[in-house]
C-alpha cells in the first residue's frame, strides 16, 4: 500500500522576520505511524523539491521528531519533494496535507494537488490533513464540481489557536471562518492545542499538531480493516 503526504514550499510571512514552513510534528507524527504499518510513503509537494521546516518545530526532545530529523533517508525526502506532476492518482490509497503556516499560501490552490485530491477521493481512497494544512482541502472539488467538504464534518487550526499563537496579522484568512464560509461543519475541541480529529465518510482531519498521530491511526483502521 502507497500513501501521498503533501507539504509547503513556502517559507516566508509577509511581515514577521521568522522563516514558517512546515510543522514538522504533523509530518513525523504521521510518518512514524504509517512507516510502522510497513506503507510506503511519498512525500511532495508543491513544486517539488525541498521542503522548509518552521524553525519552531524543530524540537528534538520529542523523540518521534529527533528519530527521523536525524535519519539520512527522510532528510533526502525532505530535500527532494515529488513534484504534483510527477505522480499519479491510481497509485495512492491517501493523500494527506500536513500542516505549519506556510500551508496556508502554497497548499490551497494548487491545480494539480486539487485534481490529484479528487482522484484519489473518487478512485475510493481517503483525504487527510492535518492543522493548518486543511487548507488543502477548502477547493478540492467532485467531477460534478461539488465542492468536497460541502456539508461535511472537519476541523483544523481555530481561530482561537491562531489568536493564542500571535499570527493573526500574518495570515491570509482563518482557517475556521473559511470552512464555514465553503458550506463545511467546522468542529473543534473546547480546550485549544489537545488532540483532536474529525472524519467524515473518507474525510479524516485534525485540529492541531497534537492531532496528527491520530489522524494517522484512523486513516490506518480505515485502510486496513475495511
Amino acid at each position: 500500500m502507497k500513501i501521498i503526504v503533501v507539504c509547503t514550499n513556502h517559507d516566508s510571512y509577509p511581515t514577521k522576520s521568522g522563516k514558517t514552513g512546515l510543522w514538522l510534528s504533523e509530518l513525523t507524527h504521521f510518518y512514524d505511524v504509517m512507516y510502522n504499518r510497513r506503507v510506503l510513503i511519498d512525500i511532495a509537494s508543491p513544486h517539488g523539491g525541498k521542503i522548509p521546516v518552521d524553525e519552531r518545530s524543530i524540537d528534538l526532545k520529542d523523540e518521534i521528531n529527533k528519530k527521523y530529523w536525524e535519519d539520512p533517508r527522510f532528510q533526502a525526502q525532505l530535500n527532494n519533494s515529488l513534484n504534483p506532476e510527477e505522480v499519479f492518482a491510481k497509485d495512492y490509497r491517501l493523500i494527506y496535507f500536513a500542516g505549519g503556516h506556510g500551508a496556508m499560501w502554497d497548499l490551497t490552490d494548487n491545480k494539480t494537488l486539487l485534481e490529484l485530491s479528487r482522484d484519489i477521493y473518487e478512485n475510493g481512497g481517503i483525504v487527510s490533513g492535518v492543522g493548518h494544512g486543511v487548507c488543502g482541502l477548502l477547493h478540492i472539488k467532485h467531477s460534478d464540481g461539488t465542492r468536497l467538504i460541502e456539508d461535511k464534518y472537519l476541523t483544523g487550526f481555530s481561530n482561537m489557536e491562531e489568536t493564542l499563537n500571535s499570527f493573526v496579522s500574518e495570515v491570509p484568512f482563518y482557517l475556521e471562518d473559511e470552512v464555514k464560509k465553503l458550506g463545511g461543519h467546522y468542529t473543534k475541541t473546547i480546550i485549544p492545542f489537545i488532540e483532536y480529529i474529525e472524519m467524515d465518510e473518507r474525510l479524516i482531519t485534525g485540529q492541531n499538531p497534537h492531532s496528527a498521530r491520530k489522524v494517522a491511526s484512523k486513516a490506518l483502521e480505515e485502510l486496513f480493516e475495511k
